[in-house]
């Protein structure tokens, strides 16, 4: 098949390439590109192309091939590699081990500031911080009720004032202790 006529038959399937790159691409600008490509394909390998085999064909499986390699080509790109050694703890997602020192310092510093409550406000507040009800440790100690619940209110107030006073601003060190 000569150059003259392959441009021809190219030239009569311009249409229906330009509607399958935009079935492909849903974007005409792509599609142009993917239009363009094909075209640039097609010439440089005229001499592949079989005559008397189907044409059409030929040119929509390189525009399909051209489209699918782009698109492998833009999902590797968009895909972050990272070889680095793992020095930084890049990449170390699951296998990074969790270390509890820090709030295992706490508890214990809160445990000593516990301590350190008289114990007619400690006794009310650790049973609270153990899971029992307000009536429960009203009926345990034989205290009234709002008693209890006025004793736990001056324990959590005097560890919030030695906290304060030990660590500085609550809110800060709380901030500190999330991050």
């Amino acid at each position: 098949m000569s150059t003259i006529e392959f441009n021809n038959k190219f030239d009569a399937l311009t249409s229906s390439l330009n509607s399958f790159a935009y079935n492909l691409t849903k974007n005409d600008e792509d599609a142009k590109d993917l239009y363009q490509e094909t075209a640039f394909r097609a010439m440089t390998n005229r001499e592949k192309f079989q005559p008397g085999t189907n044409l059409k064909a030929w040119l929509f499986t390189i525009m399909k091939n051209i489209f699918i390699n782009n698109y492998r080509k833009k999902v590797k790109r968009n895909t972050i590699v990272d070889s680095t050694d793992n020095m930084y703890f890049i990449n170390s997602g699951s296998v990074m081990i969790s270390n509890e020192a820090g709030s295992n310092m706490l508890m214990d510093e809160l445990e000593r500031m516990i301590g350190e409550l008289e114990d007619n406000i400690k006794i009310p507040f650790l049973k609270h911080y153990e899971g029992f009800k307000y009536q429960e440790i009203a009926d345990e100690l034989e205290l009234p009720l709002g008693t209890v619940k006025s004793r736990i209110f001056f324990a959590r107030k005097a560890l919030k004032e030695k906290i304060l006073n030990h660590y500085g601003d609550f809110n800060l060190v709380r901030s500190k202790m999330i991050a």
